[in-house]
């Protein structure tokens, strides 16, 4: 009984944490909702075309990067032979070419719906939010670190003062 009143906790836990990480998941996508339609200017029309077509060719661009750590996940980096080189190498290269090809087609689909500068602007938008995105997990990160850090002095002062 114990034991199944432990796992169901952890199932609970775990489920917790997914529901955070969905939850977080859901912000940062408005965020970059947000900030992709500011700076292209994006009309309520357009916007009501682009988001669709822009989330299709994200979940596209997705796989395709996903199918290249699938590639990778097998394989031990530091102990290439030069036979599993040249078979990386080439599928590095057959999956640029076809990120390349699905950029070319979306591109075009996307130009029916905004103007060429808005899709120039895309570019440029899509990279300051990642820059904005890996900065806030930098600064998380160090926050998390000082906070540790703070919290071992504390331990450190009380077994001082109970010695």
């Amino acid at each position: 009984m114990k034991r199944v009143s432990i796992i169901l906790m952890l199932i609970f836990i775990s489920l917790g944490a997914f529901a955070q990480n969905r939850e977080a998941m859901k912000k940062i996508e408005s965020a970059r909702i947000a900030l992709i339609t500011e700076r292209l200017g994006l009309s309520p029309e357009q916007a009501e075309k682009f988001w669709p077509v822009y989330r299709e060719y994200n979940m596209e661009r997705r796989e395709i990067r996903q199918e290249f750590r699938e590639a990778r996940k097998d394989v031990d980096i530091k102990n290439l032979t030069e036979e599993q080189s040249k078979q990386l190498i080439q599928k590095s290269m057959d999956l640029k070419q076809k990120e390349l090809n699905l950029e070319r087609e979306y591109a075009h689909r996307m130009s029916d719906v905004i103007s060429t500068q808005q899709l120039f602007k895309l570019k440029n938008a899509e990279k300051d939010f990642q820059q904005m995105l890996l900065k806030r997990i930098q600064d998380q990160r160090q926050r998390q670190d000082q906070n540790q850090k703070m919290m071992q002095r504390r331990e450190m002062m009380k077994d001082r003062n109970n010695n």
